[in-house]
Parts: structure tokens; sequence; C-alpha cells
């Protein structure tokens, strides 16, 4: 696709033309050069070719002042404008918030957008009825709550495909490494693959070591309550934070519920206070720490990539050890293949030597050809000179031209790597906040529960790992555009800087047992490249939506769990 950029003489400013064009030219003003109308400046990105992945947006059809620090822009003289929304079509929809509908989201009819919820309802309704877990062969009142379980349980899981793929696709998405249909479909596969196949295949009764199970020792009816009502209250607020796009945790959704109904109807003694505060400090530790990394990183990507003599070889030759530092660490701290430490250590080392060449030759196949060319529009050795003596926190120029596509292209290769792979660790991590109390409901109700250690079957994983996956094709778009958009302008340099800090951060720190919150690590950490662009470049609105959401988050999980298992109470007593 080639982007033409216009500059008008009345506006002062470069948009691209097939996205901004006024309808009248006014005329131009006394001593302002006048431009024809058909005259435009042409760039013709390389564009980064992921076989059938291919980036939403040519990386270097933005001009080098969309990577810098703010002043560059003015300093020109030019001014880089957002360019009008198009108003949606008739055949598409828009939600009752204003926000883009499902429809809109991905670039198909509303009819469309219909057939396929409708399709996953009844996927949702009718699978059930064929899974091993609804209980087969025990009684039709058994059955009939198992079936009502499991609708808990997807509910759940749904509402953590709205919400919290977002933390894995939204830096890629609001930084043009993907489309949004393209981050929903790898998600949909990525997710779906993690839950079933590294979702956690034992789980305890007690959810997160929140509550004291003792207190709860037969009292399998209140229990079975409170594990359903935590589904639902915890799944209430996650689909109201999805409606506005707020992105929250999952676990402290869970967290809140359980404390909830634990407080009230087992007493002050049946929870454990210890866990609660090591959980709300995750609200401060999680976005500083992710700020403060992301920060670090994008002015490393801006002092030693963007001010180097050929930013585009630098970043060529930083991305392998950046894949180097990454794959070893997960393997050693994260997935290791060995008990023994040292042969641990050295398979880890073997893991990132591999991903690091492998990285290095797509690098070389797919933008090869620019690597090797001399780019005209380089800077003279003296002048290059001005980037390579500044300092560590100095605002530095981007680059352009052939460079910017390198950087680009390369940075958004890495971003959509990273991506994937968070998507794949998400989906096997966080599918236990839906299955955890399902399957300690499940086996609570068919009297399967033994001890403080469930088993969960295999058809309850791919069960989970369904729900997250309907979620976010329904309403995923919400808080990935709240990640990816509406907190600070990304590009792949700064997506990428964010999606690897919040990744080293949430490894290291959970293997040291900090409390720590994927979401808010995430959030910190696109904060954190915002500021290192400078305070203007953070949207204060939005951010502090996102922090009240935070606060409040324990708190209204707490009180929709008491009101869900005032209900459930009633509803059991008629039925049991």
């Amino acid at each position: 696709m080639n982007t033409s950029y216009c500059l008008s003489s009345t506006r002062n400013t470069i948009t691209p033309s097939h996205l901004y064009l006024p309808k009248h030219r006014p005329p131009p003003l006394p001593h302002e050069p006048s431009f024809p109308k058909k005259e435009t400046l042409s760039l013709k990105p390389h564009l980064l070719r992921l076989r059938n992945l291919r980036p939403a947006h040519p990386y270097a059809s933005i001009s080098s002042f969309a990577d810098a620090e703010g002043e560059e822009i003015f300093e020109q003289g030019v001014r880089l404008v957002e360019p009008k929304r198009a108003a949606p079509s008739s055949d598409t929809a828009r939600d009752g918030d204003g926000s883009p509908g499902m429809a809109q989201a991905f670039g198909i009819s509303s009819r469309t957008a219909s057939a396929i919820s409708i399709c996953i309802a009844f996927a949702a309704l009718l699978l059930p009825l064929a899974m091993r877990s609804l209980g087969q062969g025990m009684a039709v009142k058994t059955r009939a709550l198992s079936y009502g379980t499991l609708l808990f349980g997807f509910y759940m899981a749904w509402n953590i495909g709205a919400n919290d793929v977002a933390n894995a696709m939204g830096t890629s998405v609001g930084s043009g490494a993907l489309t949004l249909r393209q981050a929903v479909l790898t998600a949909a596969v990525l997710e779906f693959s993690g839950a079933l196949l590294m979702g956690t295949h034992v789980t305890s009764t007690m959810q997160k070591g929140i509550l004291v199970a003792d207190v709860f020792k037969g009292k399998d009816t209140l229990l079975f309550a409170g594990l359903l009502s935590s589904l639902a209250s915890a799944g209430t607020w996650l689909q109201v934070a999805s409606f506005y796009g707020w992105p929250v945790s999952t676990t402290h959704c869970i967290i809140g519920s359980m404390v909830g109904f634990g407080l009230v109807y087992g007493g002050a003694g049946a929870v454990f206070w210890n866990s609660v505060v090591r959980v709300t400090s995750s609200w401060v530790i999680s976005p500083l720490m992710g700020a403060l990394v992301s920060f670090l990183v994008y002015k490393c990507i801006r002092r030693f990539v963007y001010s180097a003599p050929n930013p585009g070889q630098a970043a060529a030759a930083a991305a392998p050890i950046a894949v180097f530092l990454s794959v070893t660490g997960i393997s050693f701290a994260a997935f290791p293949l060995s008990k023994t430490i040292p042969l641990a250590l050295a398979q880890a080392l073997a893991c990132g030597t591999a991903g690091a060449f492998l990285v290095n030759r797509m690098i070389r196949k797919q933008l090869g050809h620019l690597l090797d060319k001399t780019d005209p529009s380089q800077p003279k050795p003296e002048e290059s000179m001005v980037n390579r003596d500044v300092g560590f926190l100095s605002k530095i120029a981007g680059p352009t031209g052939a460079q910017l596509e390198i950087v680009y292209g390369v940075f958004g290769y890495m971003q959509v790597l990273s991506a994937c792979f968070m998507s794949f660790a998400h989906g096997g991590n966080d599918v236990a906040n839906a299955i955890g109390p399902l399957a300690s409901a499940l086996s609570i109700l068919q009297g399967s529960a033994t001890g403080t250690d469930i088993v969960i079957p295999i058809d309850v994983l791919a069960w989970g790992g369904f729900g997250i996956v309907a979620g976010l094709i329904m309403w995923g778009y919400r808080v990935i555009a709240t990640i990816g958009k509406k907190i600070t302008e990304l590009t792949p340099t700064r997506g990428f800087a964010a999606e690897f800090a919040a990744a080293s951060v949430v490894l290291f720190a959970s293997k040291l047992g900090l409390p720590i919150s994927a979401t808010h690590t995430l959030v910190g950490a696109v904060l954190g490249v915002g500021f290192a662009r400078g305070l203007n470049s953070v949207r204060a609105e939005t951010v502090k939506e996102i922090v009240v959401s935070w606060a409040v988050t324990i708190p209204v999980g707490a009180v929709f769990a008491v009101f869900y298992t005032w209900i459930l109470t009633k509803l059991l007593s008629y039925i049991l």
C-alpha cells in the first residue's frame, strides 16, 4: 500500500492523503506559498512480510517526527495531525456507548457480526451437553446443576477473553504491527492452545490462598454457592469494565469476590488478610516497575539505535540480542527444562542462542536488501555526530527514509513475536481464574472432592479456552483500543519497549515472589513509554479512569459476591 502525504498550506500539517482531504481548499494566505492540489510527498515503504501476517500500517509511512520526542515536530514547522475518522457506513454498527461495535471493529457487516455472535451463543448452550464433566449417568438434578455450573464458568472465561487478552495484543494493534482482525485471529489460536496445553491440571479448593479452608468444612452447599457467586460476580465486573474499555485484573476480580463471600459467610477469620494486602500492594508495585523498565528500554532504543550512524543496522543487530535475553530468561525462570540448575541454565542458553540465530536469519531475509543499501537520505558523518554525542536522557530525532523502514520493520517483527508468546502464556495462566472455581464447584456437586486438590478434566480446560476465545472475538476490541491507542500513541519501537518491559517484569517478579499483576504492569509500561516522550504524550483522563477501575475492583467484586451468594443459597435451598 502506497501512502501519500499532502502538505496543506492552510493547516501547515502533514496528513495521509487517502485518510484526510478537505472538500474545499481555501485560498492561500498572503505571503504564504501555494502548493498545487495534486502535489504530494509519496513514501513507498517496504512492508514487513510475515507470510500471511502483514503489518496493519506501513511502518515507514510515518515520518520520523512521529517517533520523535515532540519538540522536533514544531521546530521543523510541521505538525502531524490525526486524520478524521470516516463516519460508520450503513452496514456497520456502533455500540450504545458510541464506541465502534464488533462489525465496525473488524470491518464486517452487522449481519455477519450478528451471525458470529449467535453461533457462539448456540455453541455455549449446546457443547456442555456433550461434555463428560456434565456428570453422565448421575441424577437429573445433579446434571442440571452441573450444566448451570459450566455456564457460570463459560461466562467468567468469556469476560477474561474480552478484557485480559489486551495484555498480549493491545500494543501490537496500537503500533500497527497487526491489524485488529489479525490480532484477534492469532490470539484466538494461541489463547486456546495455551489453555489446553499449559493450563494447570490441579487447583486448590480455596483459590489463591485467600480463604481458610477449615472454616467451610461440612458446608458444601454454602461453599458451592460461594464458588458460583465468585464466578458470576467477577464476570459481572469484568463485563462492566470491558464495556467501558477499562483494563482490570481478572485475578483481582476473583480475589475480591472470594473475600466478600468469606467475610460475610465465614467471618473475618475466614480470610487470609496478608494475601489481600499483597494483592492491593501490586496496584502500586506493578505499574511503577512496568513504567520504570519500559522507560529505560525505550530510552536505550533511542540512544543506541536512533543515534547510531546506521540506525537500521543497529536495530537489526539489537534484535537477536533481545531475543537471546528473552528466550534464555523465559526458559530458565518460567519453563526450566531440567531440575538441576547448571543443566537448566545450559539448556536455557542453548534455546536463547537458537532463537537469536533464527530471528537474525529472518530479519536478514526480509530486510536484507535494505540493510545492504546505502541510504542517500542519511545525514553526513559530521551531522550524525550530533546524535552520537548526546546523553542517555537527551531528546533524539528519529531516522528517516529507508532507515526508518528497517527500524520499524525489525521492531514490528519483534513485537509480533512477543505478542504471540504473551498470548500463549496468558491462555495457560489466566484460564485458571475461570476453570479453578468451576472445577472445584463441579467436584463438590458430584462428590469427587476428596482433599484440598481438585483434578481439572481436559474437557473443562478446553471449555475455558473456548470461553476466552469467544469473549475475545465478541468484545476484545474494546480494551485492546484502550491499551493500544487511548493511553499514548504507539509505534513499533514504543510498542516493543512496553511489551518487552511488561513481560520481563512479570516473569522475574513472579519468580521472586513479588505481588505483581500483568494487567497493571502492562498499563504502567505503556505509561513509561509515554513519559519517555514527555508528560504531554500521556492522556491523563484515560489514566485516571483506569486507576479508579483498579481501586474499586476488589470492593465491587466483594459486594457482587455477597449479593449473588444470597440469591444462590435461596435457590439451592429449594432445589437440594
